[in-house]
């Protein structure tokens, strides 16, 4: 077993990258990608909206209600898949948000874990640079430097990520790897 996790090493510019560096459960992959989904999200909903309004001469949201008052079923149907997707990559950001939140009200140094994360990565407009966020950051906590920004930053992702994924997050490897082997 220990070796499944080695052996699965990529190579990255003649680099061994360990595995955990490129798998799905790479918290600061998606908080970078964050601002992307959320923008996606709100084209492919307006997109639906008017795709629908212009095929059917109505509002999306009038149609479904008529639909299931008259109780249509709509299983199966290009409309139903769409709002299926819709709906998942809402729940998708739901979950984000619900654990940033959570560690927000819940870590010791959630307040400014929070800050760090949101200008860093889920701000609506991404900030110019590292020292915008930090004056961003210290006008809702106290002060910091650059070098202690980004050790709260990986703090910050470290104990996201151990929201969201639980003990497969990237800091448990070596416990579940001394475990295993």
């Amino acid at each position: 077993m220990k070796g499944d996790l080695e052996m699965n090493d990529k190579k990255t510019d003649g680099k061994k990258v360990p595995r955990e560096e490129y798998l799905y459960h790479n918290t600061e992959m998606l908080l970078k990608k964050y601002r992307d989904v959320v923008w996606s999200i709100e084209v492919s909903t307006i997109q639906a909206q008017i795709s629908f309004e212009l095929e059917m001469d109505c509002k999306l949201e009038e149609f479904l209600e008529m639909s299931y008052a008259a109780g249509v079923d709509l299983s199966g149907t290009q409309i139903q898949e769409q709002m299926r997707t819709l709906e998942r990559n809402k729940k998708m950001l739901k979950i984000i948000e619900s654990a940033i939140d959570v560690l927000r009200k819940r870590h010791t140094d959630g307040e400014e874990c929070y800050w760090v994360l949101y200008y860093t990565y889920l701000s609506e407009k991404p900030c110019k640079s590292t020292e915008a966020i930090i004056n961003l950051v210290c006008q809702k906590t106290s002060g910091m430097s650059r070098k202690t920004y980004f050790k709260r930053k990986e703090k910050a992702i470290e104990a996201l990520s151990t929201i969201l994924w639980g003990f497969t997050s990237k800091e448990c490897l070596p416990i579940l790897k001394e475990f295993i082997g």
